[in-house]
């Protein structure tokens, strides 16, 4: 793809290039309230394996009973070098091809990692949504921009993260006494409706079942590799 040509340094043309591919591809982000009925959920996440390789798992549930019923992986070199603010641009190409080894392709992903939630308002989420005109959802560990006030300790406490006077994610209690983790909309989905599938996705552990179970299959699959 265009988006992908590799650099050698994050110099200055470079940071150029890919915010001017980031403000460019921003302009084609819809948040809606979802217009599809949802049977299938995907979760995905990347490993990188020192600072050339990569391995991205995907894997599909069925929703609403959380059922695993594929798991696909991929494993890859990275051009790119890390930029902050553009690691979407690492990411994304093994992911895609990733993504082409489903049988099943789902409704909805849930990638572990930030939607609209980002500077520029297109973190890992956004940009996989855009490429697959797929609606998504981003469940991040921790914070990349904005403030907030940290939510009440019971599950399903929710307090806004705010950016620019912009309400651009939602900082959920997954579980009592744990570390929130911020929800945001990435292409086709809105704030509301993302958090409320987190949370309906949201079972035993910290992080919903799609985003838990590709972090916990990544860490299966490198022991191939």
């Amino acid at each position: 793809m265009a988006y992908y040509r590799p650099y050698n340094a994050p110099d200055p043309a470079v940071l150029r290039h890919l915010t001017a591919l980031q403000n460019e591809m921003q302009q084609r982000v819809v948040l809606q309230k979802p217009d599809f009925e949802l049977n299938y959920i995907a979760g995905c996440d990347s490993s990188f394996i020192g600072e050339h390789n990569i391995l991205s798992v995907f894997v599909l549930l069925k929703y609403p009973e959380l059922e695993l019923l594929e798991k696909v992986w991929h494993y890859g070199s990275v051009d790119m070098p890390y930029v902050p603010g553009f690691l979407s641009f690492r990411e994304a190409p093994n992911l895609l091809e990733t993504y082409k080894k489903l049988d099943q392709k789902p409704d909805l992903i849930m990638v572990d990692g930030h939607g609209i939630s980002h500077p520029r308002r297109l973190g890992i989420a956004t940009h996989l949504g855009i490429h697959l005109d797929k609606p998504t959802i981003g469940v991040a560990k921790k914070v990349l921009v904005g403030r907030y006030k940290e939510p009440e300790t019971t599950k399903g406490s929710i307090s806004p993260l705010i950016h620019k006077e912009e309400h651009i994610a939602n900082v959920l209690r997954t579980k009592d006494n744990v570390k929130p983790v911020f929800v945001s909309p990435g292409h086709l989905m809105d704030l509301p409706s993302a958090t409320e599938i987190a949370i309906a996705c949201t079972l035993k552990h910290k992080l919903p079942e799609p985003t838990r179970l590709a972090d916990h299959y990544a860490a299966v699959f490198k022991k191939s590799v």
